[in-house]
């Protein structure tokens, strides 16, 4: 049989793709130089004074949760709302109730989860929040955020007890365990992966927020917030929600 040769892709794209990882690499490299938290795959909670409130309000964020899971028909898969997750997100195995998107309120599925819309107003500079449900056996494919602008929160909401070994979230070379109604902070920018080989779902409230930065650093994020939200990474995810809640 003769062996399969993949296609190069064409002189422009390639262009395009070296250019846009030296932009991505260069970006990370000055977030890190302007931050005012470690640049580590895991940051301590201690850096983000609204941890305990988060915490706090986890029972009611918890039974929201459990009332949307009565009909899981009606939440999508990731991939259905953001074409671009289609690598890591296949068939009904992860599913996400968005409550924002960078920075866009979710009216209808906020108005579901008064509770939990309530905490998350009460986190500044908190920009995208969503229930993320992660069906049993299913694997997340190590990939990388795009940007260290923004550092990513997981409230434990449901999580299959005392299985260490088959339930985690690898970011760079550390492996980190959820626990229920604890928060966990990481750096996306990072590669990471999941896994859950359990026999039950996990969930979590997946936030992302604002990483503090020096002045310089805050200017340049906001020009970047500024241009990806008018970009098709957050306009088609917009449009994609409000024609599923229709």
């Amino acid at each position: 049989m003769a062996e399969y040769v993949a296609k190069q892709r064409p002189l422009t794209q390639r262009i395009i793709v070296s250019l846009g990882k030296k932009i991505l690499r260069w970006s990370g490299e000055f977030e890190s130089r302007h931050s005012l938290i470690p640049s580590t795959p895991k940051i301590d909670n201690h850096y983000f004074p609204w941890v305990d409130n988060l915490e706090a309000a986890y029972p009611d964020i918890r039974q929201e949760l459990i009332e949307l899971l009565k009909h899981p028909e009606k939440i999508p898969a990731f991939h259905q709302i953001s074409p671009d997750q289609k690598r890591i997100s296949k068939g009904n195995n992860w599913k996400t109730f968005g409550l924002y998107v960078f920075g866009e309120r979710i009216e209808g599925n906020c108005l579901l989860c008064p509770h939990t819309a309530k905490a998350l107003e009460a986190i500044p500079n908190m920009r995208t929040a969503m229930f993320s449900i992660l069906q049993p056996h299913y694997h997340i494919v190590p990939h990388r955020g795009p940007s260290r602008a923004m550092v990513r929160v997981h409230l434990g909401l449901i999580v299959p007890k005392n299985q260490p070994e088959k339930l985690w979230i690898r970011v760079d070379n550390q492996r980190l365990h959820w626990e229920e109604g604890k928060v966990i902070i990481f750096d996306d920018f990072y590669e990471h992966e999941v896994r859950n080989d359990t026999d039950e779902l996990r969930a979590v409230l997946f936030i992302d927020v604002d990483r503090p930065m020096d002045k310089v650093g805050t200017l340049v994020n906001k020009v970047f917030f500024n241009l990806i939200k008018i970009s098709p990474y957050v306009k088609q995810p917009l449009r994609n929600l409000a024609k599923w809640n229709r």
